[in-house]
């Protein structure tokens, strides 16, 4: 029966997916949803796609392992990615008028700089959305008792997705995204008030919680850890910013208001809400200790679905798997959209110019259809790999080498196209390259990556410009009338 209203459920957000497709008349209203959602829409939307698998599965899991300071990536990193983009980002961008991120690259930097940005933002979410599609096939297996495998469930879960994602677009994310929220925040909140009252109470959770010492945030005062903080926060909290999903939300903006405010809302929104799942995996911990702890030492991110299984009444199932997916479909659906449109507008373009809008929408659906299935095959080669790991790994690539530029670009007028390029180089080569010494253990290979991504920003922009200087210098001396 509760398979049964998911399937359902999953039937109802498709059929709402394709209504909402009938707007989409040319490739703006494909990816940026022609420029008409109101500030609230752009709150929902930007919420509902940060509060992905990881929020309800990951981060709980790893919150009863690690405490609140091994989450500091997330949620706390990627909240505030969002308000950075609302505070510093927004108003620039939206502006001027882009369709892509990555538009942005060309435009500040040239053509080179544009497809290489723009192949580091499309692997980036690999990762990401192959966490949803995991989640997703996680979710079948577990409601069908183990008669639908995990991997059958990935490419259920990625097919109910891509039937309105492909025709829709931003469109069908957006009107989806708020009908989904909506289901997500109820369902959350109603389950976390009945099992604080399984628990004994909302203060015995926070009890326990204190007397494992859960709630301890800031790293041991040694380097190592520091460093391993400071990298870890900011690999969502930067490395998310030059992201196409992200830009697509401020894009979508019908005004500089609506893009400035929502990011902000949104992400305050997504940091305070993600402590309702951490609550309800924390009162599992009363409710079945055996059972939490065996799960601890296999697979923590089966926490929370067992309880609700388990321990919770019919009702409860229902709203939390409507809650569940509803978190899933708003996060897979914007990150299947995101590097589609990327690779069409400024990777296909480059070999197939001068092509009607038509011709590109068609690409660009069929963009969707084949990233989908590389994202539904990839997350099937990569079970075993945690939820919160694939979604920490998915930013890193983004960090190092897609950053530095678009924050240097928009505030520093001396950054050239030299320094993107030696920026780009030098980020991602130090971090692979840390990435596989025994010094990586010591220092984060993405905190190095970023610091060498602005060492290349730096001296690439300068060292032409100096030596440009000292060279014009030299020509003025030797050619300088000599004096009495």
């Amino acid at each position: 029966m509760l398979l049964t209203l998911v399937i359902a459920y999953l039937l109802g957000t498709i059929a709402i997916g394709l209504w909402a497709a009938k707007r989409v008349k040319n490739t703006a209203d494909f990816a940026i949803a022609g420029r008409h959602l109101p500030l609230f829409m752009i709150i929902t939307t930007t919420f509902a796609t940060w509060f992905g698998s990881e929020t309800v599965l990951g981060i709980p899991a790893k919150f009863v392992e690690t405490g609140l300071g091994g989450i500091v990536e997330d949620p706390f990193g990627a909240g505030t990615c969002l308000i950075l983009v609302g505070l510093f980002f927004a108003a620039k961008l939206y502006r001027m008028t882009l369709l892509t991120i990555s538009d942005y690259y060309r435009e500040r930097y040239g053509r080179g700089v544009e497809i290489i940005c723009s192949l580091i933002i499309i692997i980036s979410y690999l990762g990401w959305v192959s966490a949803q599609v995991t989640a997703l096939g996680l979710v079948f297996n577990l409601l069908s008792a183990g008669a639908i495998s995990i991997p059958v469930g990935m490419v259920i879960g990625t097919v109910s997705i891509l039937a309105y994602t492909l025709f829709g677009g931003m469109w069908s994310v957006a009107v989806t995204d708020f009908i989904q929220m909506i289901i997500l925040v109820v369902g959350l909140m109603v389950l976390a008030v009945f099992a604080g009252d399984m628990a004994g109470g909302a203060d015995k959770v926070i009890d326990l919680a204190v007397s494992k010492d859960m709630f301890r945030f800031w790293p041991e005062p040694t380097m190592q850890d520091i460093l391993a903080f400071i990298a870890a926060a900011i690999t969502m909290m930067l490395g998310s910013i030059p992201q196409q999903d992200v830009f697509q939300r401020v894009m979508s903006a019908n005004s500089v208001k609506a893009a400035t405010r929502g990011p902000v809302i949104g992400g305050l929104c997504y940091i305070l809400f993600a402590f309702v799942p951490i609550f309800l995996v924390t009162s599992a911990l009363i409710i079945m200790p055996e059972e939490a702890a065996r799960l601890l030492a296999d697979d923590p991110q089966k926490i929370l679905p067992t309880l609700v299984l388990t321990k919770m009444p019919f009702v409860m199932q229902v709203l939390f798997f409507g809650a569940l997916l509803s978190a899933l479909k708003s996060t897979a659906s914007a990150t299947l959209l995101a590097p589609s449109v990327t690779f069409v507008e400024n990777i296909w373009r480059q070999f197939v110019p001068h092509r009607g809008d038509k011709a590109e929408l068609l690409t660009m659906r069929l963009s969707v259809l084949v990233f989908s299935g590389l994202v539904c095959a990839y997350a099937i080669t990569s079970q075993g790999t945690s939820i919160y790991e694939m979604v920490s790994g998915a930013y890193q690539v983004t960090l190092v080498g897609a950053f530095v530029p678009l924050a240097a670009g928009l505030y520093w007028k001396r950054a050239t196209t030299q320094g993107a390029m030696l920026s780009i180089v030098l980020g991602i080569a130090s971090w692979i390259v840390l990435g596989q010494l025994p010094a990586g253990e010591q220092f984060p290979p993405q905190l190095a990556g970023v610091l060498m991504g602005l060492v290349g920003m730096v001296v690439g922009s300068l060292a032409p410009q100096w030596l440009t200087n000292r060279h014009g210098s030299h020509h003025r001396l030797i050619g300088a009338e000599p004096t009495a």
